[in-house]
């Protein structure tokens, strides 16, 4: 049961991609699977620098390992190729199930033409109008099987997924936005996307038996965001200058949504939306990134603070969990048993 699932424990760009990418690399994964659709952006820090994945899996720059999009995938195959191109991925290293679901120009001018950019803060993707034809069942969707320039990397995912597990190859599924942002689970509904974003809602997606699953690693960050606009509550709300101003920094901290370009909501940390994706997907580690924003002085894992360890360890006692591993920057992650020998 070699699975490890990468779930975000707030409302997205918690830093799954560079998380997803790390774990991939240090755990040898022969295979990474991405979920969901491009209403999604994951970064990662490649040697030509950083690169926003909305298809592929982050680990897809890594050599030999296998990317999979399964059949709980909706794909725009232009961003698609694009993203190929970036990563140097050759055919051979993609396999696209053939129920996945092709994002069609119908469903981007439907999502387009609805009102559900001001009513919710949708990124208009095309995502939620393609998930919505498949649930409708009325023959209006293409699937993969169905799309020509797809048929190349068109088989069946599960029956090669088991291969490499009973070889007992380790697994990685990159799962996409965050808990609080689950339409069967969010406390915020409507304020969600049109997926359920649980760890077990992706091994579905993924094909997987829940029983193959003996990793789930929950990602969060020190200052939850929401997308730009009317994308729902956010506790503790407060603006890039006094996150700017609090981390000593001399330089605006100020980040911008990868989909849309907007510049996200941002909120001081609430223990109670993690404790409730802690709940939900009971992780076997956690992953607190952006520590960074804490203090700028935690830029570099050398100068980690005791004022970061404190608070650090306020977050703790506040989700109940321990937190493994500490992020201090865009490309940097590294267990806090090991920050601590060096600090």
């Amino acid at each position: 049961m070699p699975v490890t699932v990468i779930v975000g424990g707030q409302f997205g760009s918690e830093g799954k991609g560079k998380v997803a990418h790390f774990f991939a690399k240090e755990m040898g994964a022969s295979v990474a699977i991405r979920v969901g659709g491009p209403n999604s952006g994951h970064t990662v820090i490649s040697d030509n620098g950083p690169i926003i994945f909305k298809q592929l899996p982050t680990a897809a720059i890594l050599p030999d390992v296998q990317c999979v999009l399964p059949a709980g995938s909706y794909l725009s195959p232009a961003i698609l190729f694009e993203e190929m191109q970036l990563a140097n991925l050759a055919p051979s290293r993609l396999t696209i199930d053939p129920n996945a679901v092709v994002i069609t120009n119908d469903n981007l001018t439907e999502e387009r033409n609805s009102n559900l950019g001001t009513a919710i803060g949708s990124t208009q993707s095309g995502t939620g109008a393609a998930v919505s034809a498949r649930i409708n069942r009325l023959g209006n969707v293409k699937l993969a099987r169905d799309d020509e320039s797809l048929k190349p990397f068109v088989r069946p995912v599960t029956p090669f997924l088991r291969e490499r597990l009973n070889k007992n190859e380790r697994i990685i599924v990159e799962g996409t936005q965050g808990f609080g942002l689950s339409v069967l689970h969010t406390r915020d509904y409507p304020f969600a996307t049109s997926r359920d974003t649980t760890a077990a809602g992706f091994v579905a997606e993924a094909g997987l038996s829940p029983l193959d699953v003996d990793d789930i690693i929950l990602v969060i960050r020190t200052f939850p965001i929401r997308v730009a606009g009317n994308s729902g509550p956010l506790p503790n709300e407060f603006s890039w200058e006094e996150l700017t101003s609090d981390s000593g920094s001399e330089l605006p901290i100020i980040e911008y949504t990868s989909v849309t370009k907007n510049m996200r909501r941002v909120a001081r940390f609430d223990p109670e939306i993690v404790r409730q994706a802690i709940l939900y997907n009971r992780p076997t580690r956690i992953v607190l990134n952006h520590l960074d924003y804490l203090d700028i002085r935690n830029t570099a894992f050398r100068n980690y603070t005791p004022e970061a360890l404190s608070l650090l360890r306020y977050f703790e006692e506040e989700i109940g969990c321990h937190i493994a591993y500490a992020g201090l920057g865009p490309d940097h992650l590294i267990s806090i048993q090991d920050c601590m020998k060096l600090a």
